[in-house]
C-alpha cells in the first residue's frame, strides 16, 4: 500500500469529450505533478450511464474510451481512474485503468464490486447519497474479501431532496476508521442533482472550501472533476472546477 500519510488527487473532466480536451487537461495534471511532486491520477469516464436525460451526452462507449485514455496514460505517464457500471466492464477496463471507480448509486452491487475487486486493481468506491459514513463497512468489506489490491472510499454529500446536496464532513473520519484512504470528491459535493431540468446544476464557487473543510476531518485524497472550458462540458458543467484553477487549490492543500 502506498504511503497513506501523503494526500493523493483526482482530476479530470466528467466525461470523455474528444482527445483534444484530454491531452489539454493530462498535459497540466503532469506540470503541477512536477511542480508539487504530488501523486496525480487522471479520471475521465468512457459512459455517463446515470445522466439525467436520455437525451444527454455518455460518452464515446467502453472500446473507443478506453483506446483514447490508454494513450493518454502511455504518452504522459499518467495513472489513469475510470468507473464501471456493469460487472462485465471490470476485466477489459483493468486493462487500462489503474483504479476501478465504483459509482455511488451502485455501491451496493455485489456482483460489481466483486468483479472489480476480482481484477486485483485498486478500488475506489464513491458513498451513496443515500448512506452515511458508517455504511461504507460492508461494501469495503466486499471490495477486502474478493482480492482488490487496495480498498478506496470517498466522501461526495448526502441527497436532501429538492435538487440539492449536502455534506456531512464526520462522514470522513468515519470512512477513514474502516478505509485507510478516504477521498473527499470536492466537484460532485457541490452538484444540484437535476437543478438545470434536464441536467445537473452546481455551484463550482465552493469546491475550494469543500476541500479545505475535508482535510480538517483528516482526508488524505481530493477528488476534482476539471475542465479547461466548464461553461462548454457536455456532463457536469456547473460543477466542475476551471483547469486553470487546479494549481492553486491543490497547492492550498499541502
Amino acid at each position: 500500500m502506498r504511503d497513506i500519510t501523503q494526500p493523493i488527487f483526482i482530476a479530470g473532466p466528467c466525461v470523455i469529450e474528444s482527445q483534444e480536451i484530454l491531452e489539454i487537461v493530462a498535459e497540466e495534471l503532469v506540470r503541477i505533478n512536477k511542480a508539487y511532486q504530488v501523486d496525480i491520477i487522471f479520471k475521465s469516464s468512457f459512459d455517463k450511464a446515470n445522466r439525467t436525460s436520455i437525451h444527454s451526452y455518455r460518452g464515446p462507449g467502453m472500446e473507443k474510451g478506453l483506446q483514447m485514455l490508454d494513450d493518454i496514460k502511455r504518452k504522459y505517464d499518467l495513472k489513469i481512474l475510470t468507473d464501471i457500471h456493469e460487472s462485465n466492464q471490470a476485466t477489459p477496463v483493468a486493462e487500462v485503468a489503474d483504479i476501478l471507480q465504483i459509482p455511488a448509486f451502485l455501491c451496493r452491487q455485489t456482483d460489481l464490486l466483486l468483479a472489480a475487486a476480482h481484477t486485483g486493481k485498486i478500488v475506489n468506491i464513491k458513498k451513496a447519497q443515500f448512506l452515511s459514513g458508517a455504511d461504507m463497512r460492508y461494501p469495503y468489506e466486499k471490495s477486502v474479501e474478493a482480492g482488490a489490491k487496495e480498498t478506496w472510499l470517498t466522501e461526495r454529500g448526502n441527497c436532501m431532496g429538492y435538487n440539492n446536496l449536502v455534506v456531512d464532513f464526520r462522514n470522513i473520519p468515519t470512512m477513514k476508521s474502516i478505509a485507510p484512504r478516504c477521498i473527499m470528491d470536492c466537484t460532485h459535493s457541490v452538484q444540484r442533482p437535476g437543478g438545470n431540468g434536464i441536467s445537473t446544476g452546481g455551484d463550482r464557487e465552493y469546491v475550494p472550501m469543500m476541500a479545505q473543510a475535508a482535510k480538517a476531518f483528516g482526508a488524505n485524497g481530493y477528488f476534482f472533476e476539471v475542465h479547461p472550458r466548464p461553461e462548454e462540458a457536455k456532463s457536469d458543467g456547473p460543477n466542475m472546477l476551471y483547469l486553470e484553477d487546479l494549481e492553486k487549490v491543490i497547492a492550498s492543500l499541502l
